[in-house]
């Protein structure tokens, strides 16, 4: 598996029976679990981008280009050995308050890249004492790994908080009540090439402690389950070690590889002519170079799959989720999600492993409101479709992970209507 979940290992208390689902009524009472505050913002179109400070930065339709850079610098990639001098142009978004202490906080961003071109994604907030932190890079970001390497960027602890691969997680007593992000766009100096900036934001959570989830009763989606593609990430076990050991743990990168095709889209055979022809499904093996994180050493990293989505054109982010109830709400609307989470071996019925992080897409929902999955940790592509048992995996996953989620969808699909405290 390749995602060490953000909350760590704490999960739902009780070990799940194998083979019949258990009501969830037979469970031992939850404390009250407090609020599951979450907030997400995105700024996806030029009137919204006209919204936070440019400079450098141009409008192209709906995007954002560099036009006159803001500046130069000289910069030596430490992977592949480029070097060179790049213009580059700036965008920061407006402060946003909360409405709530936040204790972690995701950026997210889509973006076109052409050789040579490159992007750094950074974050920072406002904490409830009133204090300013850094500027947080969550990612240098690029769709091809020739020039530059994607990656995110280690080393980044103060007194404020950590940044733990791609999520920022406050210091005790550091938590933010205002956040922005800033977008930093980069191409070879006077040439005509610009990235282009699609979309970018954030999602901030500040989330009650693990063990006292309250199990949802189903309300929609009953009976629904979308035709989404099935790949098996253990089909590549042993390929391409250079990207996290092999594909036995691309989880994150097939599970974004079957929502990339469900909405008819993906890397053409061009993109994946580098991939040893007698491999299956070699665009499983082109997502994971695609979102492979070098600083990580993985394939897991939540917004360079999501930034790997955007790059064909499709709206993909980074939030959490409150409960099962809001993922029945994107099944009803056509749009199925990659959930995050991991979970004890024998602790949801219907799996038959257990593992410290792990990607998987919720695609539909039994009669009865069972979640019906596309679980990418199995022998074949056959096999991939699993239903499993409701509360025990609504528990591990908002335990583990927070509800963590990638929402990736064709911008001519609506999302369904969001919540009062906007979560997407």
């Amino acid at each position: 598996m390749d995602r060490r979940t953000a909350l760590g290992l704490a999960l739902a208390a009780g070990a799940a029976t194998a083979g019949i689902f258990p009501a969830a009524a037979t469970a031992k009472p939850k404390p009250n679990p407090g609020p599951r505050d979450i907030l997400t913002r995105r700024w996806t179109n030029a009137s919204g981008f006209a919204t936070g400070t440019q400079a450098g930065t141009v409008a192209a339709g709906d995007a954002l280009a560099i036009g006159v850079p803001a500046g130069q610098i000289a910069y030596t990639d430490p992977t592949t050995g480029s070097s060179g001098t790049y213009d580059y142009a700036t965008w920061t978004s407006p402060e946003v308050p909360l409405g709530f202490t936040a204790t972690e906080a995701v950026a997210s961003w889509n973006a076109s890249t052409p050789d040579g071109t490159w992007l750094l994604a950074e974050l920072r907030g406002v904490t409830a004492a009133g204090t300013t932190t850094r500027w947080y890079a969550m990612g240098r970001w690029a769709s091809s790994d020739t020039v530059v390497q994607r990656t995110s960027i280690g080393g980044q602890s103060d007194a404020d908080g950590s940044i733990a691969i791609d999520t920022f997680q406050a210091a005790a007593g550091h938590g933010l009540v205002r956040v922005q992000v800033r977008v930093t766009l980069y191409r070879p100096a006077g040439s005509g090439l610009t990235p282009t900036l699609r979309s970018a934001g954030f999602m901030a959570s500040s989330l009650p402690a693990p063990g006292s989830v309250v199990a949802s009763t189903p309300q929609l989606a009953q009976g629904v389950t979308l035709a989404v593609p099935q790949y098996s990430q253990d089909i590549h076990a042993g390929q391409y070690p250079q990207y996290n050991g092999g594909g036995e743990a691309w989880c994150s990168p097939t599970s974004t590889s079957m929502a990339v095709a469900f909405w008819g889209t993906g890397p053409t055979p061009a993109d994946y002519a580098w991939v040893d022809p007698a491999y299956a499904d070699p665009w499983v093996d082109s997502a994971a170079r695609d979102c492979y994180d070098k600083n990580y050493n993985g394939t897991g990293n939540w917004p360079f799959n999501t930034a790997y989505a955007g790059r064909f054109g499709l709206d993909a982010f980074v939030t959490r989720l409150r409960s099962l109830n809001e993922v029945e709400q994107f099944i009803a609307a056509g749009v199925p999600v990659v959930c995050s989470l991991s979970f004890r071996k024998g602790q949801i019925p219907g799996l038959t492993y257990g593992t410290n992080g792990h990607l998987l897409m919720v695609v539909g929902f039994t009669a009865t409101g069972q979640p019906v999955l596309n679980d990418p940790a199995t022998a074949t592509d056959a096999g991939v479709r699993k239903t499993v048992g409701r509360a025990e995996f609504e528990a591990a996953w908002l335990d583990s992970s927070g509800g963590t989620v990638y929402v990736i969808h064709s911008a001519a699909v609506a999302l369904p209507p969001s919540p009062t405290q906007a979560n997407w």
